[in-house]
């Protein structure tokens, strides 16, 4: 039986200051009212029944969550995390969760606070995915076909093609590449044989728990501890004191760039990460050449982002700045410096006078 799991425990660093710590980009109402999040069960409940939905966040978001999800899914289908450890961490324990109600498990891993406009390409292609990670054994993630060079993304080199009976390009991967500078960036779209990470994966349960045994050993002992304790009363004292002494890491790093098992589907669907001010212009209207939300007021100004709210934002005689007013905090950016956002929230993690501006 295939399952599918919506990874939402991310912190949305790069959105700050409309992405704070108790409200990550995920919960966010961005599209036609409604967040991240419910967006990513809709378009998954029309592919999974919602009894075979489930949601894997950290404790400090589970009221977001539940809130997110009532309409879909039951609150025993969200599986909390003790401490955040990554992807490649959180997705094991939901594998062994779902390995101890179904043997044949298999399951779709997908991000919570991703855009993706739905086509038939989206659909046929993670029905390929289903269909191959079932019968083939192997851990299948899903490329998109690259429009620009893009810093924020990561990329995968393909290797050579697969020949299977779905009407889709598939390849073996290569490599998986973390989000590159701009000139390389630029020579993988060049040389024609990258796609863009998606973070969208598929694979069966046990093959996944094979393959974290291999190179995450610690993890996958620590993982069947707790499939050991799932029916027991503690369990979640269990969980607890096992996941403390776990080091967090990313299903990127820590199997998708060693293991051999590795499968691209090129996906020719619209998708955006939404790790940028920038990939939110999709969501925001045109004042002349700027894009904005809320109470803004341009005047000689262009190609400017502006994130207003109740107050009046007033912007005048400038150019190519992001500016974003968010509560308590406002943001004045300079365009072409947004993939630094992170440098900022670490400045600010590391100050306890701001810890109440995040």
């Amino acid at each position: 039986m295939t399952y599918a799991l919506i990874l939402a425990g991310g912190r949305g660093l790069r959105l700050y200051p409309l992405s704070r710590r108790k409200k990550p980009k995920q919960f966010l109402d961005m599209i036609e009212g409604k967040s991240l999040l419910y967006n990513t069960i809709s378009r998954v409940s029309k592919i999974i029944s919602s009894d075979r939905i489930y949601i894997v966040t950290n404790k400090e978001f589970v009221d977001n969550v539940v809130l997110e999800s009532m309409n879909f899914i039951d609150k025993s289908n969200i599986i909390i995390e003790p401490y955040d450890k990554e992807t490649a961490v959180c997705i094991a324990l939901a594998s062994v969760k779902l390995l101890k109600k179904d043997k044949d498990a298999n399951i779709l891993i997908f991000p919570s606070d991703h855009y993706i406009k739905e086509c038939d390409n989206f659909y046929e292609v993670i029905d390929c995915a289903i269909n191959i990670s079932n019968r083939k054994r192997y851990i299948v993630t899903i490329g998109i076909k690259p429009t620009m060079p893009n810093m924020g993304y990561g990329y995968i080199k393909i290797g050579e093609k697969l020949n299977y009976k779905c009407n889709l390009d598939i390849y073996r991967v290569a490599n998986f590449i973390e989000k590159p500078n701009f000139e390389m960036a630029k020579d993988f779209i060049s040389a024609g044989n990258y796609l863009w990470n998606s973070g969208i994966f598929c694979f069966r349960a046990d093959i996944y728990l094979g393959e974290v045994k291999k190179y995450l050993p610690n993890i996958y002992n620590s993982m069947i501890k707790i499939y050991k304790t799932i029916d027991d009363k503690n369990q979640d004292f269990f969980v607890n004191s096992i996941y403390s002494e776990l080091d967090a890491i990313s299903i990127d790093f820590g199997v998708m760039q060693k293991t051999r098992r590795a499968y691209v589907i090129e996906g020719l669907f619209e998708w955006d990460d939404i790790g940028s001010f920038t990939s939110l212009k999709k969501f925001l209207y045109l004042y002349d050449t700027n894009f904005v939300m809320g109470n803004v007021l341009c005047e000689k100004s262009k190609n400017c982002i502006i994130f207003g709210n109740d107050n009046l934002t007033i912007t005048f005689g400038v150019k190519d700045l992001i500016v974003v007013n968010s509560d308590n905090v406002t943001l004045i950016l300079d365009k072409n410096r947004e993939q630094e956002m992170k440098y900022i929230s670490n400045i600010l993690s590391d100050n306890d006078n701001f810890d109440k501006f995040i």
